[in-house]
């Protein structure tokens, strides 16, 4: 528990008549965050990506569970002080207890902040789209040098803050549990990937992104890119999948993944 014992009785308080998992409030003048312990995921979910892991030989891919309830929160808790302490812009924990937690606001303004993936959904072209595109590479490169890694690194979970800053958020599962650091920044980098092809895809930016993610993925240790470079043989074939909606939208994102990691199994 922190030691903060009037954020504490704030926290019990609001957690007791908050009706959604995760709100905002106000704290001795400052917007402050409250957020829910959640049940457990269902395991089905990890079997399936389990199957899919093994299936593809690719451990990078191995289901990280997320256990719910207090197992979340302290998780959760864990991550965002270890991340802190390693200099990376996450929200600070000013409350926990085994049924929520309460983080201190980013800095935005009005409604919260954009995520990155939001600002290069609706960014004003496409030099605007691409500079995104690489400030989030550029996010992840500086995170995995200080030695850091995400949970879910997904471009939703990149966060703009008033200082112009991109922050990292959602650590309710930690990934070190079941893969080494290695797989678990290779993972950062898939998921980032995962996350903004079909934006750059939609946008027709896969040929001009394609190349930055090549020089992004030349700088990391060669552990992560070893990583990185099986997962790209083994999906290189998906590029090849027809355009359209013929395979939804899951199988039109991994065909846009596979074209940004194109050229980099050779």
């Amino acid at each position: 528990m922190a030691a903060d014992t009037a954020a504490e009785r704030f926290l019990a308080e609001t957690l007791a008549r908050q009706v959604h998992n995760v709100g905002a409030h106000d704290f001795g003048g400052e917007r402050v965050w409250v957020k829910k312990a959640g049940p457990r995921n269902p395991r089905w979910r990890y079997m399936l990506m389990g199957l899919l892991s093994r299936a593809l030989g690719l451990g990078v891919l191995s289901p990280v569970p997320n256990f719910g309830g207090a197992d979340a929160i302290n998780t959760e808790v864990r991550r965002l002080q270890t991340l802190a302490a390693q200099g990376v812009f996450v929200p600070e924990v000013l409350a926990w207890s085994d049924t929520g937690l309460m983080l201190k606001d980013l800095g935005s303004t009005g409604e919260p902040g954009l995520s990155l993936q939001q600002e290069m959904a609706t960014a004003k072209d496409v030099s605007a789209c691409l500079a995104l595109f690489d400030e989030g590479l550029a996010a992840l490169a500086d995170l995995h040098r200080r030695g850091g890694y995400l949970s879910q690194g997904f471009a939703r979970n990149m966060v703009r803050a008033a200082d112009g800053r991109i922050a990292f958020i959602d650590f309710e599962d930690d990934p070190g549990r079941a893969l080494g650091l290695a797989q678990c920044q290779a993972r950062d980098w898939l998921c980032y990937l995962h996350s903004t092809a079909l934006i750059l895809d939609q946008r027709e930016l896969l040929e001009a992104a394609a190349p930055r993610v090549r020089a992004a993925l030349a700088a990391v240790d060669a552990d992560i890119r070893a990583q990185v470079l099986r997962t790209a043989g083994r999906l290189a074939w998906l590029r090849h999948l027809p355009r359209g909606r013929r395979f939804g939208r899951d199988g039109q994102r991994l065909r846009a993944v596979a074209w940004l990691l194109q050229g980099l199994s050779r």
